[in-house]
């Protein structure tokens, strides 16, 4: 099979790697002075009023503006797909939901999906175009981690791994997506959601960062199998983890 992380240049994801992320946020301005403080990102316009985030250069994920004030403001995972609108298929005969039909973004960027699992976890699916995904992750500043935090952990893996087996599973595989249960970190009447990691070389010093930008501490920092993590809420109150590995 394919490498299952993203090449150098970000291309030749496998189906079922998460390819890119996002946060849907009222203020994308103020966005751009916390994640550009916190990261070292610049940015640029990307389409329908949304900016890239770049670091040194390539994308690494991008803010675009909440069209519903009454939706939460979140960061969300995508994963890769050769066919959108197949996979939305298939998820929805497994147990899921379509939350957004598969629409082209952008003039020929990709086309992009949101959807849930049985337990109701929101996530997107990204079909590329001309935007492969991820210029670059897995170093300070970057996509590092995707962590779904479900209610039942074996029926979620058998979800997951019906659908995205080889990217999971595989000869070769090196998953940027854990499962975990709910309780094990947050309070247990909170539904289940996926969790984005993003790298930082010193989680304590990120943390100091995000209190001095007008963000929160949701989670102190604990050990997982990958790293030390802290789970924090920018300024506008979307969540995302630190991860120091």
């Amino acid at each position: 099979m394919a490498e299952n992380r993203a090449s150098a240049d970000g291309t030749d994801h496998v189906e079922g790697v998460p390819c890119w992320v996002d946060a849907q946020i009222p203020d994308v301005e103020a966005g751009r002075r916390f994640y550009g403080e916190l990261f070292g990102w610049a940015f640029e316009e990307a389409y329908d009023s949304a900016v890239w985030a770049l670091l040194d250069g390539d994308r690494v994920a991008a803010l675009t503006p909440k069209t519903d004030g009454r939706m939460p403001s979140v960061w969300t995972v995508y994963f890769a797909t050769p066919d959108a609108r197949a996979l939305a298929g298939r998820i929805r005969q497994a147990g899921g939901q379509v939350v957004t039909s598969p629409v082209e973004v952008g003039e020929g960027l990709g086309t992009a999906a949101l959807v849930t699992d049985p337990e109701g976890a929101v996530f997107g699916l990204w079909e590329a175009g001309s935007h492969p995904g991820f210029g670059r992750r897995h170093e300070p500043g970057t996509f590092a981690w995707a962590e779904l935090y479900a209610r039942d952990t074996e029926a979620v893996n058998t979800f997951y791994g019906g659908l995205f087996h080889d990217a999971l599973f595989g000869p070769g595989a090196e998953p940027d997506f854990g499962r975990a249960a709910v309780g094990e970190v947050f309070a247990e009447m909170m539904p289940p959601h996926f969790v984005v990691h993003f790298r930082v070389e010193d989680c304590a010093r990120a943390l100091s960062r995000v209190g001095g930008l007008g963000g929160r501490v949701q989670v102190p920092p604990f050990e997982t199998s990958y790293g030390t993590v802290a789970v924090v809420t920018d300024n506008q109150g979307a969540s995302f983890a630190l991860l120091e590995r």
